[in-house]
Parts: structure tokens; C-alpha cells; sequence
């Protein structure tokens, strides 16, 4: 079942310790800013939630994950500080996943575009279909992945980031993203997955909560300076959406 709410979904739940939030967009799973702002604040509810052992961050359908940032906000975008407030919000979320105390598992069923990959990267440990194809189309529209490389760049590498950032038309399959560290494992079919998802996180639930939080700060030590860095980085794809170049680009998109 999918949302139709013009701003989607999200909603959290959970179950002895699990915590699950779901988003949806009838946008392909897509993110206007609101939902964006929602979902920032769900990840900083959950990690100060003392019954909460874990995060499971999965998506509504079973077709795309996550076709990234609402295209008709970035269309919508006429000035730089408007353009800097609309890239801030998958910023804000990484952040948000980055200094949670809780682990995030991520539930990767279809494709994932743009944020949505960043999503993913910032997640701690990530299960997938063998339909979870990801691509950043970023440069291809005159902007760039800038606000997720960082993300990126710490679980896949520079060299996965180039290829994936310069070839912003192409597709690379599941298994390509595994192979460079952004699953940790890929499924034939979202039951095979949903199956083997709930017996990892009932077992990992089960550790010490306070051994679960000292791995956390271990797995993203050295990423302190996001706070300042992704948001600079959102003032750059701010500047570049307003050019001629990617007004043309989005124009032609849209059509």
C-alpha cells in the first residue's frame, strides 16, 4: 500500500525495541522538504527514546525506495537562500542518522536516486533486493551529489563515488553496490529479505544497548565536521540550481 498525500507519509512503530519508521510519496518514495523535516526529527526522537535499541529506515511499496529530493521543489527554487534551505533537508537527515545513538538498518527494496542513495550510505548496515539499483543523476541535471557525497564516499570510496557521480545516466545493479560496501547483503525477493531483516535485528537487539552505541560512535568517528561540511555543501547545489545551464537542463527534464 502507498501513500497519495501531496507531502507523503512517515510513520514510526516499535515493536520489543525495533524501532521502524516508514516514509512514502506517491512520487516514486521522493522527498519534498516537510517530509524531510519529519524524518530528521523522527531519527533524533528515537535516539534519546531509552526503549529503542535500534532503527530500521524502509520505505512504502514494492517499487522504488527512493527517487530522491521532490523534483517540483527543485524546479520551485528562485533564489540562493531558498536553494540552500532545500538542499539543507537530506543534510539535516544525515546528520540526524549520523549522530543518532542508535544503529540504522536499512531496508533497501527497489531503486534509489540521488538522496536516496545518501540515505542509504548513511545508514550502518544496509539489506537489499536484487532490484535495489541506484544511480546519482545529479550532474546530468547541472547540480551535482555534493550534500551526499560525504556519505557516499565513507562506505562505497572516491573511486565508487567518481563512477557513480560521472556516469550520472547509468544504473549500477545491486550487486555492483554490495560489492562496493553500500549493502552489506542482497536478496531475490523483498519476503527473502523481510525474513532474514527480522532475524538480524532481533538478534542484534539483543546485545548490550550500551556496547550497540560505543560500535555507533565507532563506525562514524572522524565525521564530526558534517555538521558544518554538509551544509556548505547545500549552499553550493543552491547557487548551481539557479544558473542558466540547470534551469534549461530541469526544463527539458520536466517535459
Amino acid at each position: 500500500m502507498t501513500t497519495n498525500r501531496e507531502n507523503g507519509s512517515l510513520y514510526t512503530h516499535i515493536t520489543h525495541g525495533i524501532a521502524t519508521i516508514e516514509f512514502g510519496h506517491p512520487a516514486g518514495n521522493s522527498f519534498p522538504s516537510e517530509l524531510l523535516e519529519r524524518l530528521e526529527k523522527a531519527f533524533k526522537e528515537l535516539s534519546d527514546d531509552e526503549q529503542v535499541k535500534l532503527i530500521v529506515l524502509r520505505s512504502e511499496g514494492e517499487k522504488a525506495f527512493c527517487a530522491g529530493a521532490s523534483f517540483d521543489e527543485l524546479m520551485a527554487v528562485e533564489n540562493m537562500q531558498q536553494g540552500k534551505i532545500f538542499f539543507s533537508g537530506f543534510a539535516n537527515v544525515i546528520n540526524a542518522m549520523r549522530t543518532c545513538k542508535k544503529l540504522v538498518i536499512g531496508r533497501i527494496h527497489g531503486k534509489t536516486v540521488g538522496g536516496g542513495v545518501g540515505l542509504a550510505a548513511a545508514c550502518d548496515y544496509c539489506f537489499a533486493t536484487e532490484q535495489a539499483a541506484i544511480k546519482l543523476s545529479e550532474l546530468s541535471i547541472g547540480i551535482g551529489p555534493f550534500v551526499i557525497a560525504p556519505a557516499i564516499e565513507r562506505k562505497m570510496g572516491i573511486a565508487a563515488l567518481a563512477e557513480l557521480s560521472l556516469a550520472a545516466h547509468e544504473w549500477k545493479n545491486a550487486y555492483w553496490a554490495k560489492e562496493k560496501g553500500l549493502y552489506a547483503r542482497v536478496f531475490e525477493s523483498i519476503p527473502e529479505m523481510d525474513k532474514e531483516l527480522e532475524f538480524f535485528t532481533e538478534r542484534l537487539a539483543g546485545y548490550n544497548p550500551a556496547a550497540l552505541n560505543e560500535m555507533k560512535q565507532v563506525l562514524w568517528d572522524g565525521t564530526s565536521k558534517w555538521d558544518s561540511l554538509l551544509p556548505e555543501r547545500a549552499a553550493i547545489s543552491g547557487e548551481l540550481v539557479l544558473s542558466e545551464f540547470t534551469r534549461n537542463a530541469l526544463s527539458k527534464f520536466k517535459k
